[in-house]
């Protein structure tokens, strides 16, 4: 039996491939009456074509449980995500201008800090910030740049309105997902790329490797590129070594560097110490330099920091870029573009209260059971409540937690996520989803055709990290002129 769309029901939500009674939306019209083609068995035989390729490829992700490391293949749905390129090219119009008003808002808050003696932000709120690092005042970065890769997750609500709902710019990860994403879906569905234009990924290795080059302190065609990994046990272990590969860059680990006594950042090979130029690092500020923040820290690389300050080596991202990936700040960014670029946002923040202010704060436990609280610098949907799912007693511990540390919280209304078809056993069904697309910023911008759209293959479920049950969709950008 074939599908049948006008039984597919994603009411009320927004459906990302199917609109009104039943019919396809313009840009998916392809995708769509191609799966009107194919029956049941068939569909599933896509599946387990998609599943044995992910294996095959050693497509994986860890989840840490019950004090253990567990590998599994990447959750994946065959049926992708489509978005018109006519919307997409002020999407990333606007990612583009959040990312500039970032780095400016990173550089003005460890030099000028202008945002604050201007009154745009009150200067409190770093105050109780885990990610502001003292270490970082008086720096200016190549370009200005600090954030040079960054995910800010997008979301789109019941009227179809796309919201940015946070910002990741310290370790931001998933990239490797979305590339190979649109490599299994290659191999599901040929026949559609065949027919479909559909903007490519797959540039991105090489606009990475351009931008890290772009923060080289020695000006040359192929500088020494490192990705610097906490190792085999780290979650994103996976996308480490995929990123090393593709850009032909070394894959190391704290113990592979040495910093000199000219203040230079070397590689240990069989041929002995060679200078390394760039350093892409995936380990967190606390632990990347013992001798500048964490002494305890088995990771890092000691006398690191001192290597950066002095221009030696380039960082991406840049110590200290996390104070802007905070759900605290995050409520003023539309501010900080229209501060520094005296422009108004494109895609607009989901609206926020800070737990902070009084008075906000007496409304966000006033009306727990209809808000999300999340904490200012957890990631990966730890650490939130999402109020009209939440217990009693869940939602009674939580305004004790907000209580003692308000700083902290943040609330959000609950936004009716949109949806899209995803194979699920008993045949296609709406499940919510968000989209992560990578923006990298160097002497250039560039901005992945799309991104990591990530699906809660629960349903009913808000939650999308793979973590917690999420898996993932290829996102495909088409260009419906063409």
């Amino acid at each position: 039996m074939s599908i049948d769309w006008k039984t597919y029901d994603p009411s009320p939500y927004y459906d990302e491939l199917i609109g009104a009674r039943g019919k396809p939306r313009s840009a998916a019209r392809q995708l769509t009456q191609y799966l009107s083609s194919l029956d049941d068995k068939e569909l599933q035989a896509r599946k387990q074509a998609a599943d044995h390729a992910i294996l095959e490829m050693g497509i994986s992700f860890t989840v840490y449980s019950e004090g253990e490391n567990i590998d599994r293949a990447w959750p994946f749905d065959i049926i992708p995500r489509v978005i018109p390129k006519s919307e997409w090219t002020s999407v990333q119009a606007g990612l583009v201008q959040r990312l500039t008003a970032l780095n400016m808002f990173i550089d003005d808050v460890y030099n000028d800090q202008k945002i604050f003696r201007d009154k745009v932000m009150p200067k409190y709120v770093l105050a109780n910030s885990k990610n502001f690092r003292d270490q970082c005042k008086g720096i200016h970065p190549p370009h200005g740049v600090w954030a040079h890769i960054c995910g800010s997750d997008l979301v789109r609500d019941r009227d179809g309105t796309l919201y940015v709902l946070e910002d990741n710019l310290r370790v931001p990860s998933g990239v490797s997902y979305m590339l190979e994403n649109r490599e299994v879906t290659k191999r599901v569905f040929p026949e559609v790329f065949e027919n479909s234009s559909i903007l490519p990924v797959d540039e991105y290795p090489t606009q990475l490797f351009d931008m890290l080059a772009s923060i080289s302190p020695r000006p040359q065609d192929y500088p020494e590129i490192a990705v610097l990994t906490p190792g085999i046990f780290n979650s994103a272990y996976f996308e480490h070594s995929f990123l090393a590969q593709r850009m032909g860059a070394e894959l190391v680990e704290g113990a592979d560097l040495v910093v000199g006594d000219d203040d230079c950042v070397y590689m240990r090979t069989i041929n002995g110490l060679e200078r390394v130029d760039v350093i892409y690092r995936r380990i967190d500020d606390d632990f990347m330099d013992p001798e500048a923040f964490n002494r305890d820290s088995m990771l890092g690389v000691p006398g690191l920091m001192r290597a950066w300050r002095k221009g030696n080596v380039g960082m991406a991202n840049a110590p200290g870029s996390g104070v802007a990936d905070d759900k605290v700040i995050y409520a003023f960014v539309p501010a900080m573009i229209k501060f520094y670029l005296d422009q108004d946002p494109i895609i607009p923040n989901v609206p926020t209260h800070l737990c902070m202010n009084e008075k906000e704060r007496d409304y966000v436990l006033g009306h727990l059971d209809e808000l999300v609280v999340k904490p200012a610098n957890e990631s990966g949907g730890y650490g939130m409540l999402v109020g009209p799912h939440a217990s009693k007693k869940q939602r009674s511990e939580f305004a004790q937690l907000i209580k003692k540390d308000p700083r902290n919280y943040i609330a959000q209304p609950t936004l009716s996520l949109s949806v899209a078809p995803t194979l699920c056993d008993d045949g296609l069904e709406p499940r919510h989803l968000d989209l992560r697309p990578f923006v990298l910023q160097g002497v250039r911008t560039d901005v992945t055709a799309g991104g990591l759209t990530r699906v809660a293959m629960r349903k009913g479920s808000l939650v999308v990290n793979s973590s917690q049950g999420g898996g993932s969709k290829d996102t495909w950008i088409v260009d419906e002129e063409a």
